[in-house]
């Protein structure tokens, strides 16, 4: 889905997205290059804890790193592009953040290189646990990363639509508007920024900065009265069971945590949202509420009803006759990769051909949230579908290439 900028390329595990155009910082923008705006390279500054020490006022500011003592390198950056020298300040500044060892440096190149928002996550970790060494650092590391994971996702379903629990909808499109997200962890390993490009990610940082401030006063809203109503409205701010789900990950294990959406300096401020978001915080008291609002999503979420094409990948029956079950490769009809559906004998039978002569298959139905919109009950109207002839090759050729993924991604949805 995305890429940390301290993982590796290569080896086993998750499938591999596309780079992130910033995954290989090169060196700055040399002379000729389009320079970033004076006031966008001082926001980005400021914002990663740079400290503006004097300058001549109205012409530059003199920026240091964070926490860094009197006489350190410093950088020189205009407070307008109007003046004559100003592009050679930012040249000089830009070459010294590459050359220099702070690791804002490089949080202040990436957001240069591509406008992105800026999402962080941090977790204050008890003392006892995060005074352990060894594999204990390690997996809280590892608890961080993933949680954020499930935020981003949560965060790109609701992009994508408006529901409470989405189950397996929606995650190719939710998948593909984060390829270009970029992650990377704070140097006390309880930090974590994701950068998410203006240009394909916007719409998801938004629509998260929307469900967060939901959640929290949906939350608020559940401890003060007891009621679950303000999670029932708040689905239209994106909030859901995965969000809900993802922020127990967050949470859970610590004395509190939070996360932070900041804007691209460059691309300015999204329609509908403040200029500068508040930081949103959970704490252990509460995990309740977000457990029960997960259950209420999973438990309420109704049934959807679709007419789909898919491609037969698997077909399975007791015995030579009588109803069966068949997985189909969806194509067209539902945002779901694969869905599990009982036919009658007859209806079998057609799937069975179907499959035979590499047609698709369609069907009408119910697609259940048992299982996360991975079933379809209640089958009728099965007939293949007609394609031409170099469609049909392109579908069977699609099957024998990947016939091994089908079976892998069908087999664990048995239920």
């Amino acid at each position: 889905m995305h890429r940390s900028m301290d993982e590796s390329t290569g080896g086993a595990g998750l499938p591999a997205a596309r780079s992130h155009p910033t995954a290989r910082i090169g060196p700055p923008p040399v002379s000729g290059a389009e320079l970033p705006e004076p006031a966008v390279l001082g926001a980005l500054l400021r914002r990663h804890g740079w400290q503006r020490r004097g300058g001549a006022p109205g012409r530059y500011g003199r920026w240091t790193p964070p926490g860094s003592a009197a006489g350190a390198t410093s950088l020189l950056v205009p407070e307008s592009a109007d003046f004559p020298d100003s592009g050679e300040l930012i040249e000089e500044a830009l070459l010294a953040l590459g050359r220099s060892a702070d690791p804002s440096a490089r949080d202040v190149l990436v957001s240069l290189t591509v406008p992105s928002d800026e999402i962080r996550w941090w977790r204050e970790v008890p003392e006892s646990v995060a005074a352990a060494a060894g594999a204990s650092g390690w997996t809280e590391a590892e608890e961080l990363r993933s949680a954020a994971r499930q935020v981003l996702m949560a965060g790109a379903l609701a992009a994508r639509g408006r529901a409470g629990y989405h189950g397996a909808r929606h995650r190719r499109k939710a998948r593909a508007a984060l390829d270009d997200a970029l992650i990377g962890p704070g140097a006390d390993g309880r930090t974590l920024t994701a950068y998410v490009p203006v240009a394909s990610g916007r719409a998801v940082a938004v629509r998260l900065c929307h469900a967060l401030h939901a959640t929290r006063e949906a939350v608020d809203y559940q401890r003060a009265t007891g009621g679950m109503e303000a999670f029932d409205s708040a689905v239209e701010a994106g909030v859901g069971r995965e969000l809900t789900e993802a922020l127990i990950a967050l949470v859970r294990g610590t004395e509190g945590a939070g996360i932070d959406v900041r804007w691209a300096p460059a691309a300015g401020t999204p329609d509908g949202c403040p200029a500068r978001p508040a930081p949103v915080e959970f704490s252990p008291g509460d995990l309740p509420a977000l457990r029960a609002a997960g259950a209420r999503y999973l438990r309420d979420e109704p049934a959807v009803q679709v007419r789909l094409t898919g491609a037969v990948v698997r077909l399975r029956r007791s015995g030579p006759r009588g109803a069966g079950v068949v997985r189909l490769r969806v194509l067209a009809g539902a945002e779901v990769a694969h869905v599990r559906v009982e036919l009658d004998e007859e209806a079998y039978r057609i799937a069975g051909h179907a499959h035979l002569v590499g047609l698709p298959l369609r069907v009408e139905g119910r697609l259940e949230n048992r299982g996360g919109f991975r079933r379809l009950t209640g089958a009728s109207q099965v007939a293949p579908v007609q394609v031409d002839e170099a469609e049909r090759d392109r579908l069977m050729k699609a099957l024998q290439e990947n016939v091994d993924f089908f079976e892998e991604a069908c087999a664990g949805e048995e239920g």
